[in-house]
């Protein structure tokens, strides 16, 4: 019982990775001891099924009751509190970044190849996201948007150290996510994040497996240069998009505290970081 209650704590804490920007998932599940098990079990879903369900299941349990605590609170901050709120969050992906360049290099020195992938995806992605409802218009909070947020959720647990919800942030899916989230909305939220997670995982955890077991260095070079881009977009005001961050309206006293939750976001991404490397396995 105890071993249970232990998956479902664990299940509610890999929750924040689902809903905090700067958050991974799959740091997260690295630091409880679960990453290797969770890629295992969707590299080779066919082996030991039933005893990999039956221990994931209060883990899935977990994941759900956490987003149902943490979404209602970040709801209410990023409405009353925004700048302060994402400058905190933005500190928090700094703070990850020293460790994320660390582990691109835990196989080989970087090279020009290397460099390469990283500028290019600083450039490419920041470009891309920033003009992104040109690109392809607003992107309204519907069954099949969610379904691409459960897609890029799948991905920030198969790759640690890669936060999906600042990208949700930018493409306006964010706040609508948690929105849906608080209410417990079954069929048109948990539903279609359900279904673009699975799908995510199926398809790409053995390619994933493979390409971080044989371009490890590259994979992690293109994972900080969109990472570098996004987290920028989150404390840049961006005209296009809906849930942009705006300073109208801020006073000495909110970028003082904008400051130094920033600062406290960092040391939080640090700490995370070292709890990481410690527990790694």
């Amino acid at each position: 019982m105890f071993a249970w209650l232990s998956r479902l704590a664990k299940g509610i804490i890999i929750a924040l990775g689902f809903i905090l920007p700067g958050v991974s998932g799959g740091v997260l599940a690295s630091i409880l001891g679960l990453y290797q098990k969770i890629i295992a079990f969707l590299a080779h879903p066919t082996r030991d099924f039933f005893k990999n369900i039956l221990f994931f299941l209060p883990v899935g349990i977990g994941g759900i009751l956490g987003i149902a605590l943490f979404s209602a609170p970040l709801e209410w901050l990023l409405a009353h509190h925004q700048v302060a709120t994402l400058w905190a969050f933005t500190g928090a992906i700094v703070g990850t970044l020293p460790s994320l360049w660390q582990e691109a290099t835990l196989e080989g020195r970087r090279d020009q190849l290397d460099w390469g992938i990283l500028i290019g995806t600083f450039f490419i992605s920041g470009l891309l996201l920033f003009f992104l409802n040109d690109l392809v218009g607003t992107i309204p909070a519907s069954f099949a948007s969610f379904v691409l947020a459960g897609a890029l959720i799948a991905l920030g647990i198969l790759v640690p150290g890669l936060s999906p919800s600042n990208l949700l942030l930018i493409m306006g899916l964010y706040s609508p996510m948690l929105t849906g989230f608080k209410n417990l909305d079954l069929l048109g939220v948990f539903l279609p994040i359900a279904i673009g997670g699975a799908i995510t995982m199926i398809l790409f955890s053995k390619a994933m497996d493979y390409a971080l077991e044989n371009h490890h260095s590259r994979v992690y070079h293109f994972i900080l240069g969109l990472v570098i881009s996004s987290t920028l977009l989150i404390i840049l005001p961006n005209p296009r998009s809906a849930e942009s961050i705006s300073y109208a309206g801020a006073g000495f006293g909110t970028f003082i505290l904008a400051l130094l939750l920033f600062l406290g976001g960092i040391a939080l991404g640090v700490w995370m970081s070292r709890l990481e490397g410690k527990y790694k396995k």
